[in-house]
């Protein structure tokens, strides 16, 4: 099997999870013009209590098991890593189908007594089956990020995200006739489709590595084949020592699940207070989660490469007590996050109008994206920064850090969204104030725990580029050179990145060698 370095594995993450987010983009910007706002707020408003039901499930498994693995990995221990692929997978198909029994049967009770839109039965029911196949893909995921081969996570995203695309826009389109209910939870059908698609992926790489390590290591798997007094043995501290790792991270995960479910119930409330009619603040919601943060997550395809890379390279670094390539690896993944997210903020801030009406139609919901674009830098160093924490044997610090936001986003909340003069910007407020708290909190750990230093200079560069990308991007769109509008944003975007890259490697922030990392092109420049 490949194992690939730190770059080359955040790299590869980092090239499917670009593909996949201009593929998803598809269905962002096809779904509100199929169902409209109203039916995205419908859709949006079940995915709170799915990311709640797999936190539970998967919350801190597959991190446990990229980083046991990595571990055994390292002190060549395979039937280590056996026994902790086993345990895991039984583990996580027992909670998978509690949480599933426990969904289906509190479905109309909570659609009852939790939310105020009735209308989102049907996706409940739809989604159900994502518990899981998305738990057992979860635990293949971390078992081969533990042996550091990246390729079948990515092929496996890339997979899933065109069966997502073609299944939630046909199925969205297909039961659009028999209401907006149906319409949304034909979308969540799609959803379902391209998990299965994915697993499927994931099943075939895994045996194929099966297949080729019985070729390579007969004797050894022979060796494998242990009694069961032995095996029974070696269980028992397997699944204990599997929980131990797991639920620390769990908890963590669980906070920030919970105030995204606790977000949208309180959103919806509040805005009820504040006097907006249920269709309209659902339509809201839905424009704010639906169709504004996933623009503002565009760059988030690199920041989770890197957080899933950097756990197994920190976790073989701090096992073996290298501090020096603890603070490489963080210096590496904070100054790719940086670097890469910069331009990002820029063109969202200054085109926040143009985008909007490209991609949805509708102008109106731009200003959420301008008030949000400047967060955005925060958003991408805080998954490194957080997959650190984790890495280095300090999940309850993360757990205490995310709590803490959370408790602050929710309490504003309640505050500023049922206030009639900010409604869905009071919500807006309190997410942007949880998110640059929560950052600076994991940035004072990580540095109080391995004294990590970024180098300000740096912060100070990128800023230089980011104020001059912006002026040659505003330059070429004034000039309105060609006929469309798309025409002439893409067009100053594209100038401005330019202008940004020359700027980069002027000021040596990146350098031929960063690039020759990058597949594919990257043989140009060794």
């Amino acid at each position: 099997m490949t194992k690939q370095t730190f770059i080359k594995g955040a790299l590869i993450l980092l090239t499917a999870g670009i593909i996949n987010r201009i593929l998803a983009f598809v269905p962002r910007i096809a779904l509100p013009r199929i169902i409209g706002p109203e039916g995205v707020g419908i859709y949006q408003l079940v995915y709170p209590f799915l990311i709640v039901m797999l936190t539970v499930i998967t919350g801190g498994i597959p991190l446990a098991v990229a980083k046991w693995i990595a571990e055994a990995e390292s002190k060549g221990d395979p039937m280590r890593v056996k026994h902790i692929f086993r345990t895991a997978m039984g583990l996580t198909v027992g909670i998978a189908a509690v949480m599933t029994a426990i969904l289906l049967l509190f479905t109309p009770w909570i659609i009852e007594h939790l939310m105020t839109e009735k209308r989102v039965y049907q996706t409940f029911l739809v989604m159900s089956p994502l518990l899981l196949i998305i738990g057992v893909s979860s635990v293949y995921r971390g078992y081969f990020q533990g042996k550091h081969n990246m390729i079948p996570t990515a092929l496996s995203q890339t997979i899933e995200t065109i069966f997502r695309i073609i299944f939630a826009l046909l199925c969205a389109q297909w039961m659009l006739p028999f209401g907006l209910a149906w319409a949304a939870a034909g979308a969540m059908m799609g959803v379902v489709v391209g998990e299965i698609a994915g697993f499927a992926v994931l099943l075939w790489q895994y045996v194929k590595e099966r297949r080729r390590q019985s070729n390579s290591l007969a004797s050894m798997l022979d060796k494998a084949a242990i009694g069961p007094n032995e095996q029974s043995d070696d269980r028992e501290p397997v699944m204990r020592k599997l929980i131990n790792l797991s639920l620390p991270v769990t908890a963590s995960r669980m906070i920030g699940s919970l105030s995204y479910l606790l977000e949208s119930i309180l959103t919806a409330r509040a805005l009820a207070v504040a006097g907006i009619a249920t269709g309209i603040a659902t339509a809201q919601y839905g424009a704010l989660q639906g169709m504004i943060i996933p623009i503002l997550l565009l760059p988030t395809a690199l920041t989770y490469s890197l957080a899933v890379s950097l756990v197994p390279s920190l976790s073989e670094a701090a096992a073996k007590g290298d501090r020096v390539t603890i603070h490489k690896r963080l210096h590496q993944s904070m100054r790719l996050a940086l670097v890469t997210g910069a331009p990002f903020i820029v063109v969202m801030t200054l085109f926040a109008e143009p985008i909007c009406r490209i991609l949805y139609n509708h102008v109106e919901i731009a200003p959420m994206l301008k008030w949000m674009a400047p967060i955005g830098l925060f958003i991408y160093l805080q998954a490194p920064l957080q997959a650190a924490l984790q890495a280095l044997d300090k999940p309850g610090t993360a757990l205490m850090n995310t709590f803490i936001g959370a408790a602050v986003k929710l309490i504003l909340i309640v505050k500023l969204a049922s206030d009639p003069s900010l409604g869905i910007y009071g919500a807006l407020i309190a997410i942007n104030v949880n998110i640059v708290l929560v950052t600076l909190l994991h940035w004072i750990s990580i540095v109080r725990f391995v004294g990590f230093r970024m180098q300000m200079l740096d912060f100070v560069k990128v800023g230089a580029a980011m104020v001059i990308m912006g002026a040659a991007s505003l330059w070429v769109m004034n000039r309105q050179a060609l006929p469309a509008l798309w025409q002439n944003t893409i067009t100053a975007c594209l100038a401005g990145v330019i202008v940004y890259l020359i700027l980069m490697v002027y000021m040596r922030i990146i350098d031929r060698y960063d690039i020759a990392r990058i597949p594919i092109i990257g043989r140009w420049f060794r």
